[in-house]
């Protein structure tokens, strides 16, 4: 493996007949079930566009900043391994400088408290993110003017804004008519892009379900190694 854009989980939405990116402005949602590794593939979505100096912004809600970061110098530390043709020491600066972590609480989490932090952020501290990740938001109690409220911040603040949402093996089957699963079901339109997390009996799969021009009829996907998260090496 020498070029990271090769193996990069991003690299699913070349087969994009639309964008081949999500845009600022827009929103995205990764929908995987617990511990198949939706986390660690957002993070290496956040490492394709750090190590291309895009500046970014990780909102957790529910865990520590201090966990967030010791998960990306992990993740960091095994694509080193495979990332010949990069300057490490240079890819780990720009992973350090380039990223700030936002811890919410689950009861503390406010699109009001994000914007005024995303604010901060640009007019205190001169940090202009371009990719925003939003992990933890438990879809399925969520109600929609959030994700609303997500779309307006994503465009208020000229960012892709990529979430993580959380489905559970008794509910992937359930679908709507435009082939989305629960939990994203009822707040499709809302997003630009939904890709899947999906392991079968032929291996991890990240599947793309909708992207700028609408939903996908023909089967778009590329094959995850379940070990790194990173496109798997036929």
């Amino acid at each position: 493996m020498k070029n990271f854009a090769s193996i990069s989980p991003l690299k699913l939405l070349e087969q994009s007949p639309e964008q081949k990116s999500l845009g600022e402005g827009n929103i995205g949602v990764l929908i995987a079930r617990a511990g198949v590794g939706k986390t660690a593939c957002l993070i290496h979505m956040a490492l394709h566009k750090l190590f291309e100096g895009e500046p970014m912004v990780h909102v957790s809600v529910g865990d520590t900043p201090e966990k967030i970061n010791a998960y990306y110098h992990v993740i960091f530390s095994d694509l080193a391994k495979a990332i010949e043709e990069y300057d490490i020491e240079d890819c780990l600066l720009k992973m350090d400088r380039g990223k700030v972590v936002l811890s919410y609480m689950d009861d503390n989490f406010d699109l009001a408290r994000l914007g005024r932090n995303l604010k901060n952020l640009k007019e205190s501290l001169f940090f202009y993110p371009k990719f925003v990740i939003i992990d933890g938001i438990n879809f399925a109690s969520a109600r929609r003017e959030l994700f609303v409220g997500i779309k307006k911040l994503a465009e208020q603040f000229n960012v892709e804004m990529w979430l993580s949402a959380l489905t559970h093996r008794h509910m992937a089957t359930e679908v709507n008519k435009n082939g989305i699963p629960y939990p994203c079901d009822k707040v499709d339109d809302l997003f630009n892009i939904i890709m899947y997390m999906n392991p079968d009996k032929d291996g991890l799969f990240l599947s793309l379900l909708k992207d700028h021009g609408g939903y996908i009829s023909k089967d778009i996907k590329v094959k995850l190694d379940p070990t790194t998260f990173l496109l798997a090496q036929e």
